[in-house]
C-alpha cells in the first residue's frame, strides 16, 4: 500500500519555501546545503534521533523537562541548569505563544521589553526572532540534544529555523498541533502546512541527517481515552512517513491507572508499527514518550512530587523511551528553573529505584492491551475507508463523519460528541460515544464499567461525574475523592 505518491513534489516545495522565508527577516539566514553541513557537523551524542534509539535498545528511560524563556543567554543558562542541576538526558526548548501564531511583530516587542525588564516577558523562546545564528549559539552552549517544544498550527518558519539552527528534534503534527490548539484553523489547511515540515525533515533525511519527528499524543491533556490519542498519533506517524521521515517518537499523557497507562505505551508502539508496515513505510525508528500528568495538579508541592512520582514510576514500568517531566510548580503556572530541576531529579530518583523492574505482561494488562488496539483499529479502519486510503483524506473525512473526536478541544472541525468518563479504578472509559464505530460487544464493556461506578457512587451518570474525573488529582485533600483509586 505505497504512499510515495502523496510526497509533496520538490519543485512544489521549493516554490512554497520561498514565501515561507519572507515571512520574517531572519528566513534570509536558512541556506539549505549550509545548514546540512552544520546539521553533519553535531556528534551523535547531540543528536535526538541517536539517543533515542539506543536508548530504546539498551532499555533504560530518558527524562526531558519543558522550558523556555525570551532571551538567548538566560535560554541558554535555564537548559545548563536543567541538564546539570536537574541531570536531564534531553533538553527541551519551548515556544513563546506569540511566534506559536506567527505573530513575530508582537514576539519582537516582548523581546525588546524582556531586555528592560531584565527578566523573560515572554512564555517561551521566540526562535523565528533570534534566527540561525542565534539558535547555534543555544543548541552549543550545552552537552545534551535539544528538542523543539511549541503549539505552532503553521510551523514551517519555526522548523526552517530551528533545524538549520541546530536543533534535531521537532514536536508536533497537522492534528495535535491544531484541534487542541485552536478555534479556526481547518485540518486541510493544518496538514498541508506540516506536510511541509516533515518534506523539509525527508530533505534532511536524504542527505543523512536522521531528525526525530515527534506528534504530541497528550492532545487536549483531559480525560483523553487511549484509543483517540493513539488513533491520530498513527496518523500523524504516516504522515510524517509520507513524506521522507524515518525517525519518529509517539507520545501519550498519563491518564492516572496503572495497568490503562501501561497498556497505552505497549500498544501505542506495537500500532504505530503496524499501521507504518502496512502502508510499506520501511526503516521507520519508533520511539514513545510517557508525558506525566498533563490534567490539573495539585497547589500543595508535596501533593504535585507524589503525582510526579506516580507518572515517573509508571513511564518506567511501561517501558517508556523517554518520560516528558512536570514540576511541582505547575498549579503556579511558568515554573523557576530550580522547580523544573525538582521535578527532574524525583522522577530520576524513581527510575533509579526501579531500575530493571518492568512487570510481567499480565492477564490485566493484556487484555487492557488488546482493548486499547481493537478500539483504535476501529477507527483508523473505518478513517482510511472514508478516505480510499489517502492518509490527509481519511484525517478530514474521519473527523467530519465522528469517527475521529477528541475531548474538549477548542476547534470547530472537532466533532466535540464523544464523552470521556473514568471508572471505579480510574481508567478512562466511554459514557457517549458519539460518531466512534466501535464494535457493540466494546460499546457494552464501557457501558458495564460505568454501571459499576453508577453503583459504588449511588449518583446518576453524567457530567458532574466527569467534572469530578477533570480534577482527580487536584483535590485539596484526600477526603474529597470521589471513590478509590483502587476499585470498591
Amino acid at each position: 500500500m505505497e504512499n510515495t505518491e502523496k510526497q509533496l513534489a520538490l519543485d512544489d516545495f521549493v516554490a512554497i519555501r520561498e514565501q515561507v522565508l519572507q515571512q520574517w527577516p531572519t528566513g534570509k539566514e536558512v541556506k539549505f546545503e549550509e545548514a546540512v553541513a552544520y546539521q553533519q557537523s553535531i556528534p551523535a551524542s547531540k543528536r535526538c534521533s541517536h539517543v533515542l534509539e539506543q536508548t530504546r535498545r539498551g532499555g533504560s528511560i530518558l527524562i526531558q523537562p519543558r522550558g523556555g524563556v525570551a532571551l538567548v543567554n538566560e535560554h541558554k543558562e535555564l537548559l545548563r541548569f536543567l541538564e546539570e542541576e536537574g541531570e536531564a538526558d534531553l533538553l527541551p526548548t519551548t515556544i513563546d505563544s506569540y511566534t506559536r501564531h506567527n505573530r513575530f511583530q508582537e514576539a519582537q516587542r516582548g523581546i525588546e521589553e524582556s531586555c528592560v525588564a531584565r527578566k523573560s516577558l515572554l512564555n517561551g523562546f521566540p526562535a523565528v526572532n533570534h534566527g540561525v545564528s542565534l539558535c547555534r549559539e543555544v543548541n552549543e552552549y550545552v552537552q545534551s540534544p535539544v528538542q523543539v517544544r511549541h503549539g505552532t498550527p503553521d510551523a514551517r518558519l519555526l522548523a526552517e529555523i530551528c533545524i538549520a539552527g541546530g536543533f534535531t528534534s521537532f514536536e508536533g503534527g497537522g492534528i495535535s498541533y491544531n484541534i487542541p490548539y485552536t478555534k479556526n484553523i481547518s485540518l486541510e489547511q493544518s496538514i498541508r502546512d506540516w506536510q511541509y515540515v516533515d518534506r523539509l525533515t525527508g530533505l534532511y533525511e536524504e542527505e543523512g541527517i536522521s531528525l526525530n519527528r515527534e506528534p504530541f499524543g497528550p492532545l487536549t491533556g483531559t480525560l483523553v481515552p487511549p484509543c483517540i490519542s493513539h488513533a491520530i498519533a498513527v496518523f500523524e506517524s504516516l504522515l510524517a512517513a509520507e513524506q521522507g521521515v524515518k525517525n519518529i517518537t509517539v507520545g501519550y499523557g498519563q491518564c492516572g491507572n496503572l495497568t490503562q497507562d501501561i497498556a497505552a505505551i505497549k500498544s501505542l508502539e506495537l500500532l504505530t508499527k503496524e499501521y507504518l508496515d502496512r502502508f510499506e513505510f520501511q526503516d521507520i525508528a519508533v520511539t514513545t514518550a510517557f508525558h506525566q500528568w498533563m490534567g490539573r495538579f495539585p497547589q500543595d508541592e508535596a501533593k504535585a512530587f507524589a503525582l510526579i512520582a506516580w507518572g515517573a514510576a509508571t513511564a518506567v514500568l511501561s517501558g517508556a523511551t523517554k518520560i516528558i517531566v512536570k514540576s511541582p510548580h505547575e498549579a503556579h503556572g511558568v515554573p523557576t528553573k530550580e522547580a523544573n530541576a525538582a521535578g527532574l531529579k524525583a522522577t530520576k530518583q524513581l527510575i533509579t529505584m526501579l531500575a530493571h523492574q518492568q512487570p510481567p505482561l499480565s492477564c490485566e494488562i493484556q487484555t487492557e492491551m488488546d482493548l486499547i488496539m481493537d478500539e483504535t483499529r476501529s477507527i483508523l479502519n473505518a478513517s482510511l475507508r472514508l478516505g480510499d486510503n489517502n492518509i490527509a483524506d481519511a484525517v478530514t473525512r474521519g473527523f467530519e463523519a465522528g469517527i475521529i473526536d477528541v475531548p474538549f478541544a477548542p476547534s470547530k472541525y472537532n466533532p466535540g460528541k464523544m464523552m470521556p468518563i473514568k471508572d471505579i479504578t480510574g481508567a478512562i472509559r466511554f459514557l457517549e460515544f458519539g460518531e466512534i464505530p466501535f464494535p457493540e460487544d466494546i460499546k457494552e464493556f464501557h457501558k458495564q464499567k460505568v454501571k459499576e461506578r453508577v453503583r459504588y457512587e449511588k449518583i446518576e451518570a453524567g457530567f458532574q461525574m466527569v467534572i469530578a474525573d477533570v480534577n482527580t488529582f487536584s483535590f485539596r485533600s484526600a477526603r474529597e475523592f470521589p471513590r478509590p483509586v483502587t476499585g470498591g
